[in-house]
């Protein structure tokens, strides 16, 4: 039997897309704590910490079990997280709709190249459709929509990262199977959840998860933008990563 033909390429947004987590979440959610007078921050190491429970609502009422302010209720604090949630979403959208965040290195040259060469696209993420348009409305255009065969976030899959659910629908909705694709991801919980569906993944390291353990996936590197760090390694002229070198991993894999 041939092995199956690369069809697709299903991107992961926070992290992979753009360095969202830091410029952007950290920021509206400190923004929010300040707006409703909520007596404590979040460091940016600290939110690294918190990036390891998946979801905003949920990182907030895990965070608040270990703040003395927080409210002593499980309702009491379930209906503060909403309020900070929403508040913290209005105030990242405003942020990125400024043109605040960028797309990381390579990511819009490896947009048009698979739209130049008929490749199909997908966001795959477990954050909110909201959010993803504010994002690439303002960095790729209002028509952004008309590059993605499929777009699964967090109303369509809401059992987040490392559960396979958004990958397992995206595949649904792009009528592929697993082999047919390959996941851009920045952590190892995107890499297990596009693993668990059966993807194989491309990791382009993201400033929140430089040292993930993320054995297995097909290559693993810095950025898109440059052709130096991977593994398996590039050839060392200069330039991007391509669609060219994604084909050929996928072709390679075991």
């Amino acid at each position: 039997l041939r092995p199956l033909m690369l069809e697709a390429i299903l991107w992961d947004v926070d992290g992979t897309l753009a360095e969202t987590e830091r410029d952007g979440h950290l920021v509206a959610f400190n923004g929010a704590f300040e707006e409703l007078d909520i007596p404590w921050r979040w460091s940016e190491q600290r939110y690294g910490e918190l990036l390891r429970v998946a979801g905003g609502f949920e990182r907030l009422l895990f965070d608040m079990e270990s703040q003395p302010l927080a409210p002593g209720s499980l309702e009491e604090r379930s209906a503060l997280a909403r309020r900070i949630h929403v508040l913290k979403n209005q105030r990242y959208k405003k942020l990125v709709a400024s043109g605040a965040l960028r797309l990381r290195p390579g990511v819009r040259e490896l947009f048009d190249e698979c739209s130049a060469s008929g490749l199909s696209m997908a966001i795959v993420t477990t954050t909110s459709h909201g959010n993803v348009d504010a994002l690439l409305s303002a960095q790729v255009g209002a028509d952004w929509k008309a590059r993605f065969a499929a777009v699964v976030c967090a109303e369509d899959a809401p059992v987040k990262k490392p559960d396979p659910q958004a990958y397992r629908l995206a595949l649904v909705r792009l009528r592929l199977r697993a082999e047919q694709a390959v996941a851009i991801e920045d952590s190892a919980m995107g890499l297990a959840a596009a693993t668990a569906a059966g993807i194989p993944v491309v990791i382009t390291r993201s400033r929140y998860f430089p040292d993930d353990h993320v054995t297995g996936a097909l290559a693993v590197g810095p950025s898109l933008g440059t052709r130096a760090g991977w593994s398996p390694a590039l050839d060392a002229r200069p330039g991007k990563v391509g669609l060219a070198d994604i084909r050929r991993w996928h072709e390679t894999r075991g």
